[in-house]
């Protein structure tokens, strides 16, 4: 096995993890309450509340969407960064087989090496 950097991918997964965080943040901030306080709050303002509640819904799916995708990249770098203090990162947590640089280069947070990937997805 080649020795990877593991001080280069902890710094690049912890700068990943922060930009993460305040998009995530961000999302959170511009678009504070629930849905149904937003639904009210056009309905009471607004003749055309239907088109505005469909667009406000469509708004929150999208934002509730990238919200738990942001939330499962953390959750996959945190697991990188355990994967790193316990000594096992870049290798296939599916078949044992070291995960290539360029690989986790392009995915710091990879777990599957290129194969076992695309048996998960289907592929």
């Amino acid at each position: 096995m080649t020795s990877i950097d593991t001080e280069h991918f902890r710094d690049a997964l912890l700068e990943e993890r922060r930009k993460v965080e305040h998009a995530l943040a961000t999302l959170r901030e511009e678009h504070p309450g629930s849905l149904d306080d937003e639904v009210e709050e056009i309905g009471a303002t607004s003749d055309n509340h239907l088109a505005e509640t469909a667009t406000a819904t469509l708004g929150r799916e999208i934002d509730y969407t990238l919200g738990d995708n942001a939330e499962q990249v953390i959750s996959e770098i945190d697991a990188a960064l355990k994967r790193i203090e316990n000594g096992t990162y870049g290798t296939c947590t599916n078949c044992g087989c070291e995960i290539p640089q360029a690989r986790l280069e392009a995915n710091p947070w990879a777990s599957l090496c290129i194969d076992c990937k695309r048996r998960a997805e289907g592929g």
